[in-house]
């Protein structure tokens, strides 16, 4: 009788256990239909709200939305596009979707046990989750992922299609084998990565880096600085409360207001910056270079103009150097500044240095045909140095006026 007392405790102790370490699988309810010329397959189901969620599909779209329920509720929908409904439910049964909670997180797992993907099939899973979420983690091999109205963090990978996230309150980290992206509102820390589609972000409060094989780079506010980098598209960057670092292998870039220091640079395209409150350093391989209010800068291109204007922005002030082999660089110095002024037009036959500063003093050497021009001087007791040359083009010093 003892043993058999035993026998009976030890199973049900091996029970428990298997419960215990065993996901809790949830039922799940799928109805076909006709649709045009083709299926459509629904199916539907519910998990217990957690803190965390995990999809992993190998195929088809991931949306989800955060909201005020307390339960995860999901539906598949899948489209195939034959006229056989025996044809159509073979398919859909090939595909298997497991939803389940193991611990602290929420499974949504879809997989084609086939033999190769279907073709002319397309599929959608769409999730609503509590809001109030720790962590949204999303993997599709093949579709758009759209992310909105989470607390926690989000992160996102597609194989090749889009990703839209908005409505972030933790960080979020999205990655697409080259489609686009594009962020609305997240509070955290971001980190964007696509092998070509475009990069949009229009309110980033915490640092931003965006990177692209070819697409075009867009930001409206980034609070916490950004790092952009695109194989060959354009940068646009509105305002960046921060240190930017901006870099294009051929497309123009573009910046308004840096709150800090900047690093801009192309390998082919125009500059323009309104202002910096920190160094700024721009080059390209031949654009124009459009520097406004900066307290100094270091600008170079193989082949285009500079315009610098200098002010005391409050930011940290270094030494300036501007240089470009063929083009004019005109320079506004605010009349609060103070630098000491070396200028030179190596070729001069035809080009010259002009100056609405007294202080900043003219001459030239050589004869006509190899004439060098140079200026020197020191403005308001002299400070940092700024350098100025072309090798064929004007130089023009300005007064700023403010």
């Amino acid at each position: 009788m003892k043993r058999a007392l035993q026998i009976v405790g030890l199973a049900a102790t091996l029970a428990l256990s298997q419960l215990v370490v065993t996901p809790l699988m949830q039922a799940q309810e799928a109805h076909v239909s006709r649709e045009g010329g083709g299926w459509g397959q629904e199916i539907t189901g519910n998990l217990t709200g957690v803190k965390n969620l995990r999809v992993k599909v190998d195929m088809g779209s991931v949306v989800v939305h955060g909201g005020q329920q307390q339960a995860i509720n999901y539906k598949v929908y899948t489209r195939m596009s034959t006229g056989s409904e025996q044809e159509a439910r073979r398919q859909f049964d090939m595909y298997k979707v497991t939803a389940y909670v193991k611990g602290d997180t929420a499974w949504l797992v879809g997989e084609w046990e086939g033999n190769g993907r279907p073709r002319h099939c397309s599929k959608e899973f769409s999730i609503m989750v509590p809001r109030d979420m720790t962590l949204v983690k999303l993997e599709t091999d093949g579709g758009n992922v759209e992310t909105t109205g989470i607390a926690g963090r989000v992160d996102a990978e597609s194989g090749g299609g889009g990703v839209r996230l908005d409505d972030i309150g933790g960080g979020a980290n999205a990655e697409t084998g080259g489609g686009p992206i594009d962020v609305g509102t997240v509070s955290g820390d971001i980190g964007l990565h696509t092998g070509g589609g475009s990069i949009e972000v229009h309110q980033a409060n915490g640092k931003v880096v965006a990177e692209t094989g070819g697409g075009s780079v867009e930001i409206q506010n980034s609070a916490q600085g950004a790092t952009i980098e695109t194989g060959g598209g354009g940068i646009e960057v509105r305002h960046c409360n921060g240190r930017l670092k901006a870099s294009t292998s051929g497309g123009s870039i573009d910046l308004g207001d840096i709150g800090g220091p900047a690093d801009i640079d192309t390998g082919g395209g125009g500059i323009r910056l309104n202002s910096a409150k920190g160094h700024v350093h721009a080059e390209t391989g031949g654009g124009s270079i459009d520097l406004y209010g900066v307290p100094s800068a270091q600008a170079e291109t193989g082949a285009g103009g500079i315009t610098v204007k200098l002010l005391n922005t409050g930011g940290e002030r270094r030494d300036s150097e501007l240089e470009t082999s063929t083009g004019d660089i005109t320079v506004y110095i605010a009349s609060d500044v103070a630098v000491n002024v070396r200028a030179s037009v190596d070729m001069a036959s035809g080009h010259h240095i002009n100056t609405d500063f007294s202080d900043i003093h003219v001459h030239s050497e050589g004869d006509l045909g190899s004439r060098t021009v140079y200026a020197e001087g020191k403005l308001n007791g002299g400070g940092p140095m700024l350098k100025v040359r072309t090798t064929m083009g004007n130089i023009t010093f300005k007064r700023l006026n403010q």
